[in-house]
């Protein structure tokens, strides 16, 4: 835990007092610690048909849990309940059960699979008919009251779902389906709402289901303080107001065209030499649909940098079963060829080799032939979406102990022990993952304010500006407080 003084909590209270923006260096929090969900009715309709094994479903519970942690639960607030599905339907606890976190958590762990079969269609109709009902602690269809249904299948349904999932939504449910393994995909495209892509989800294996907690911790989420949950583009100082923010600098910086960042010192825009080279997971289970997303996460990276011979030089390498240089360093000269080169690039389909592209970087890609400068900032960003199927510890510790400055980004089914043993340090700050490729845009944002040469010799100057402003501020104070009690003194005199 960072600890903040004693003087810089009064200091910032002065600070306040006087209309001072005062930052104390504190790390923001995460989005799930401070954003608050609306009051929803969520109901999870869960499969334990006998293709899902016991250890299996012990992942689901802690997905279930995941989600519940995320949430503001309370009668006021979001009711949850639990329906379990085989061949027939069982309610675990309906939505008026529990009004606690706890006794919620408590609850899904006490849940056993049923191991018959799979009606899927069957489970949604008790849904709509029973769970949501107002016997069982279903509220009133009201806007400012959300009613969510969360389907987890792993398999062929033995009834139809595309009438029963149709009758759902019209009475106001909104429904996401989750495939697992083996799943029908048009059973879930029949099930889920508009838009498909930001309610259908699948993953190839029970043991990372818990991954898309974190998806579902975000879309169940409304945001009131942009600022304060991080989820905004400000280079530096963000403004909150409600629903949406405004970006400043601190003093000694000015705001930049964009809106978003600061230019730190005059003609030189804050830049400074950066090779950056981007590995990108190109293997066949990114899919060619997310593969053009992640074409748009590396041009949002490129929208931000400053290139040019002298400041920022970008490469691109992509690797599936083998590895394939796209365009080295240097070769484009500026954002708009980089970004066309990007959107040209073909997608390889294959393995996935993160061992060996993280050796190709070392070998070739921060050489001098390759288009690399001597005294150059060398970063390496690399995305994967999977387990490596080759050994990565030895590559990337090497690229790290030359200097290299590395972001690991991580997607899906991507292993976040394989990101933390690619990122530099401090690892925390180094390697992002999202469950979701439509999120990645988000990291990006993140990644933006991270990509530069952390020694500034300006930033120092503008803090001492504004130190010597702060003092300047605070003697002023302290010159009217004196006056303040001068005036008090007199008056007590003329009383007594």
């Amino acid at each position: 835990m960072r600890l903040i003084s004693g003087s810089s909590l009064v200091l910032c209270g002065l600070l306040l007092l006087l209309q001072v923006p005062c930052t104390l260096g504190l790390t923001p929090q995460s989005r799930g610690h401070l954003c608050r969900t609306r009051p929803t009715d969520l109901v999870f309709v869960v499969d334990s048909s006998r293709s899902v094994r016991p250890v299996e479903f012990e992942k689901v519970k802690v997905f279930l849990s995941q989600v519940i942690e995320s949430l503001d639960v309370g009668p006021n607030a979001t009711r949850v309940g639990v329906v379990n599905y085989a061949s027939a339907v069982k309610q675990e606890f309906p939505l008026r059960a529990h009004g606690s976190k706890a006794a919620l958590l408590q609850a899904v762990r006490r849940i056993q699979p049923l191991s018959t079969g799979t009606m899927t269609g069957l489970a949604i109709q008790f849904a709509i008919t029973k769970a949501f009902g107002d016997a069982d602690g279903g509220r009133a269809r009201s806007p400012d009251i959300s009613k969510v249904a969360i389907v987890v299948t792993d398999g062929r349904p033995q009834d139809s779902v595309r009438d029963v999932s149709a009758r759902a939504r019209a009475s106001g449910v909104e429904l996401f389906a989750i495939g697992v393994g083996r799943v029908d995909k048009a059973t879930l495209r029949q099930m889920a709402s508009e838009p498909q892509e930001e309610h259908v989800d699948y993953v190839e294996s029970y043991s990372v289901i818990e991954k898309l907690s974190k998806k579902f911790q975000e879309a169940l989420c409304v945001v009131s303080d942009l600022c304060a949950t991080g989820d905004h583009d400000c280079e530096q100082v963000c403004l909150s107001s409600p629903g949406s923010y405004t970006c400043a600098c601190r003093e000694g910086f000015t705001l930049n065209s964009d809106g978003k960042t600061c230019n730190v010192c005059s003609g030189g825009g804050g830049s400074s030499a950066t090779d950056l080279v981007f590995l990108i997971d190109g293997s066949k289970s990114v899919r060619p649909e997310n593969f053009e997303l992640v074409k748009k996460f590396i041009n949002q990276i490129v929208d931000t940098l400053d290139v040019s011979d002298k400041l920022a030089q970008v490469g691109l390498v992509q690797y599936s079963s083998s590895v394939r240089q796209e365009f080295p360093l240097g070769r484009f000269h500026t954002k708009k060829d980089i970004k066309a080169a990007v959107r040209n690039m073909s997608y390889m389909e294959k393995g996935t080799m993160t061992g060996a592209a993280l050796k190709y970087l070392i070998d070739n890609s921060f050489t001098v032939s390759s288009g690399a400068r001597p005294g150059a900032q060398k970063v390496g960003i690399v995305f994967t979406d999977g387990r490596s199927q080759d050994y990565i510890n030895d590559a990337a510790k090497k690229a790290k102990d030359l200097g290299f400055k590395m972001f690991a980004v991580g997607v899906g089914n991507a292993v976040e022990d394989e990101l933390r043993e690619i990122a530099s340090e401090p690892v925390a700050e180094h390697y992002f993952y999202t469950a979701d490729f439509k999120t990645i845009n988000q990291i990006g944002k993140r990644l933006q304010k991270k990509i530069c040469v952390e020694e500034d010799p300006c930033a120092c100057e503008s803090i001492v500006k504004f130190q010597t402003k702060v003092e300047g501020l605070l003697q002023a104070l302290t010159r009217k407080l004196e006056a303040v009690s001068k005036r008090l003194a007199v008056l007590e005199n003329r009383v007594v």
